[in-house]
């Protein structure tokens, strides 16, 4: 099981989101942390650069992510709707 750990502009990303969607991203994060494979159809790499960012889909909201394999560890980036999270990526 990976542990998740929330970089302080994902948490605030979340609060900015109402409660329902809020419900179901979390429940999403649970599934990721216990098992990632359950959600392989939803995941997707993003880019070619050092960092090895992925991006988790939630109905309209997008979940970026990085993953440690190494320690177990998941660390959420940001999260938003799709219109403007990767513009907030770059």
């Amino acid at each position: 099981m990976y542990t998740l750990k929330f970089l302080g502009k994902a948490l605030d990303d979340l609060k900015k989101i109402d409660r329902p969607h809020q419900r179901i991203i979390k429940e999403k994060l649970l599934i990721l942390a216990k098992n990632p494979l359950a959600l392989k159809n939803n995941i997707r790499r993003l880019g070619e650069g050092k960092e090895r960012l992925y991006r988790l889909r939630v109905g309209g909201y997008r979940v970026i992510f990085k993953k440690e394999k190494d320690q177990l560890l998941i660390i959420i980036v940001r999260i938003g709707h799709r219109r403007e999270i990767y513009l907030s990526l770059k």
